[in-house]
């Protein structure tokens, strides 16, 4: 299969969305709003989601709020006792126009989200809309569930139906963006529709139930706790970034000591997490393997004598094995996740005895040094070294899964700090 191929997908998708927004867009404009009083209290609440947005449009939920009222709406068939006739059409526009309000302010700073983020944000509103609107205007939901928790369970159901056909197509962008593995990108998904996607789930259900009993005061009484929930993950995403610089300067000191070569940590770090994504691991393993790889030379900082051009590759197993230890004792010290000097000092053992975080970033920073130091043609010589030594020292999964990055050219690393 012609590996570009994936790629349609995303010109697919996107173009199906900017199709479906403004044909929504110009037949609302046209007709007129219908409920203009729900309409606006949607809209409002959806670009409230929006402003409050966190994280950057690459997490998989950035604005949870926004998600779960447009849901809502998506969903909703009466307000206070009395049907709704919104429509599907209707439904889009609304999301849609809100989305774009609320983005406003992260555009003009810089941080405006990608295609990618309204794109899925159009096309499952679109599809829950689907699954409930002209069944419900023809009076077709109402005979299946005549009773209020047969009609309750009817709607949780359509949105975890909707939350589901979210992560495929989460999973499907990435996969033809990237080019890494389908099943664990979907995997991930799922993973995280179970944490901040249940939530948003779940207030989008209990809005539109609220809604079409109380009337519009219940979307600020039940949209209060999921924006509270959604400051709070902003802050916790905050300490993540600063966790992650904390390691980042970290492993930089091997660097400003002269140990090893400038940039080398994170060549080798954005390399390992690449491979990984290759190799199929899941989100908080490729989180692991990242910090990993970013101090896996932190154990040289303990040596009296420095390894040249800290090339570590090249010693004795014995000699590896030692700077190893050192660098995982030296991690301990930091107060990094336990994993992370697991795998730090492991990265010297035969690979047969090794966890497959410390098998990639051996084969990785082998390959790294080695190109390095072959000068032009070094990567295809590096890589062939590779291949020689899986034998004994590097996983033969490992090296042809880095060799696979590289051959697409998706990642592109200097070999010069």
């Amino acid at each position: 299969m012609n590996p570009s191929r994936p790629l349609s997908v995303l010109p697919l998708a996107r173009a199906t969305a900017a199709l479906l927004a403004g044909l929504a867009l110009v037949a609302t404009l046209w007709h007129g709003l219908d409920e203009r009083g729900v309409a606006l209290a949607f809209g409002v609440l959806i670009a409230v989601g929006e402003l409050a947005r966190w994280g950057g449009a690459e997490q998989r939920e950035s604005a949870p709020l926004g998600a779960a009222g447009a849901l809502a709406y998506a969903l909703l068939g009466e307000n206070g006792g009395q049907s709704t006739h919104h429509g599907v059409l209707q439904t889009v526009a609304v999301v849609v126009a809100a989305s774009l309000v609320g983005c406003v302010p992260h555009v003009a700073k810089g941080h405006g989200p990608t295609a990618d983020h309204l794109t899925r944000r159009v096309l499952t509103v679109a599809f829950a809309a689907v699954c409930f609107q002209p069944l419900y205007n023809q009076g077709r939901l109402r005979e299946w569930a005549e009773d209020g928790p047969t009609y309750a369970a009817l709607v949780v159901a359509l949105l975890v139906l909707s939350a589901l056909w979210d992560a495929v197509l989460a999973a499907a962008m990435a996969h033809a963006r990237t080019r890494w593995p389908f099943g664990p990108l979907l995997r991930d998904e799922l993973r995280g529709t179970l944490g901040i996607g249940s939530a948003v789930c779940a207030t989008g259900a209990v809005m539109a139930l609220a809604v079409a009993v109380a009337g519009l005061w219940a979307l600020p009484v039940f949209s209060l706790p999921l924006l509270l929930t959604q400051l709070s993950f902003r802050r916790y995403a905050a300490v993540r970034t600063t966790y992650r610089q904390t390691i980042a300067s970290l492993a930089r000191a091997t660097e400003i000591a002269g140990y090893t070569p400038a940039g080398h940590a994170r060549r080798v770090a954005a390399l390992s997490r690449a491979v990984g994504r290759e190799l199929g691991l899941s989100e908080p393993e490729l989180t692991v393997l990242e910090y990993a790889a970013l101090m896996h030379d932190i154990g040289q900082l303990s040596l009296v004598d420095p390894v040249p051009a800290g090339a570590t590759a090249s010693l004795a197993p014995d000699d590896q094995r030692r700077i190893a230890l050192l660098g995982g004792a030296v991690v301990r010290q930091t107060g990094v996740d336990a994993e992370v000097a697991v795998v730090v000092e492991r990265q010297a053992d035969p690979y047969r005895e090794q966890p497959v975080s410390a098998r990639i970033v051996r084969a990785v920073n082998a390959y790294e040094e080695k190109a390095r130091e072959a000068g032009p043609g070094g990567p295809l010589k590096a890589l062939e070294e590779l291949r020689l030594g899986t034998a004994r020292d590097y996983q033969p999964e490992v090296v042809e899964s880095l060799a696979r990055v590289l051959a697409r050219g998706s990642l592109m690393l200097p070999l010069a700090g």
